[in-house]
């Protein structure tokens, strides 16, 4: 009865057109009406609301949100193409592998597959279309290779699933996404190399070491964002939160005084952004907070793990029931709050067959990243489709391949754990 209530009222929510965060915490208030006084319900909503973005860890987030937004606007997209274009341009479909390597430098970099999609689609969408790529593949290829950035470090997402998890490191997680975010790249980059030999596509000219080392030394101030914040977390320097901050400087003295894309009066308009990105990613997070102590009143995650357990006890049944439902939801929900509500639900059934919460998280993270660019809520999808100018219907045809190959990429993440666990492992954070 309850999870029918929650479910419908749900979803009645989102097929009316409401925001997912008013979604998830008007449903989970009517349900927690039904179940208890008014008086009671509400002030427990409010508390649990309180309390979920209570934490020191989640001020990281804000921090990694404004160092996205000031990078973003800082000039760092073209320099990073020229950096692609230099190691993979004279490869046969080089433009193609260049967008892919681009986003996913600058995914991790921002922290922003959004910003990725934007940025990189914005510059290589009409140099692909001069070299004979359809725009379509273009926006397909982009829409995909921006989400790869989610994975890598820093990630406002692996820290969501860290407090959701309830004790997995910050820093383990951080490092554990290097390889799986690597592979899915790979992955793609496959598919358009095929994509190019197919349609015999031109290679960029070749260019001369001075150009390469020019390109190299524009990008790098932009490169060791990544290696001053993992370094330091890694050494024990300094925590994930002080890492944020520490990129919010970085970030600034490197837009304003290195590469003077931005201007003192730039930073408002900067500030005001990155507070109403917070302001989304916070009530996200306390409304799937709420609807999580929801679940595990009324006993619903021990009762998903019974069923899943008695379903079948063979790990490889399970966790690709699991990924299936997963991508299933991130089609339709945004990657923070199915992280909060899935986590606690999952996370007892995988450790029961044996799969560490830390494998499991980048597991979850690179599924729903998935979501990101699938209809009909793919927010990524959409981005590149406008930057492109293209529609959902013309990009479904070439976004299948690439669909296939992050599955392929998830599959190999979901049953070989050394992936997401050899560097960690080696680092000492497992």
């Amino acid at each position: 009865m309850i999870e029918a209530v929650l479910l419908i009222s749900f979803f009645i929510l989102l097929a009316i057109g409401l925001p997912v965060a008013f979604c998830i915490g008007i449903a989970t208030l009517l349900t927690l009406l039904l179940s208890i006084d008014a008086d009671p319900a509400i002030l427990t909503m409010a508390q649990r609301m309180v309390s979920g973005v209570n934490s020191f860890a989640l001020l990281a987030i804000p921090l990694f949100i404004v160092s996205g937004v000031i990078m973003g606007q800082g000039g760092i997209a073209k320099r990073l193409i020229d950096f692609a274009k230099c190691m993979l341009g004279m490869i046969p479909g080089g433009l193609a592998l260049v967008n892919v390597l681009s986003c996913t430098l600058f995914g991790a970099i921002s922290g922003s597959a959004v910003a990725a999609a934007s940025a990189i689609g914005g510059f290589m969408t009409p140099e692909m279309e001069k070299e004979g790529y359809k725009r379509n593949f273009s926006a397909a290829v982009t829409a995909t290779s921006a989400t790869t950035g989610l994975l890598i470090p820093p990630s406002n997402i692996l820290i969501v699933y860290a407090i959701a998890s309830g004790g997995v490191s910050i820093g383990a997680l951080f490092i554990a996404g290097y390889l799986p975010g690597l592979l899915v790249a790979l992955s793609l980059m496959v598919v358009c190399a095929v994509y190019a030999k197919v349609y015999n596509l031109p290679r960029s000219e070749r260019i001369t070491l001075g150009q390469f080392v020019r390109a190299g030394a524009r990008a790098f101030p932009s490169l060791f964002l990544v290696v001053l914040v993992i370094g330091g977390i890694i050494g024990g320097i300094f925590t994930a939160t002080e890492a944020g901050a520490i990129a919010v400087i970085y970030a600034l003295v490197l837009s304003v005084f290195v590469y003077r894309e931005i201007s003192l009066k730039d930073i408002m308009p900067i500030m005001l952004k990155s507070a109403e990105t917070t302001a989304i990613v916070m009530l996200l997070i306390s409304t799937s907070v709420g609807l999580s102590w929801l679940l595990s009143f009324h006993d619903i995650p021990s009762n998903v793990a019974e069923a899943l357990l008695a379903l079948s006890d063979n790990p490889i049944v399970i966790f690709l029931i699991i990924n299936l439902v997963l991508l299933i939801v991130g089609s339709f929900m945004d990657m923070t709050p199915a992280v909060l509500i899935f986590t606690p639900i999952f996370l007892p059934v995988v450790i029961e067959l044996g799969m560490s919460p830390l494998h499991f998280g980048i597991m979850m993270v690179l599924n729903l990243s998935i979501g990101l660019c699938t209809p009909p809520v793919g927010s990524v999808l959409f981005v590149s489709c406008a930057v492109a100018k293209t529609s959902i219907m013309e990009i479904i045809r070439p976004i299948m391949p690439l669909y296939v190959a992050m599955f392929v990429a998830l599959m190999l993440v979901t049953y070989v754990p050394a992936i997401s666990e050899f560097l960690p492992t080696l680092f000492g954070l497992l």
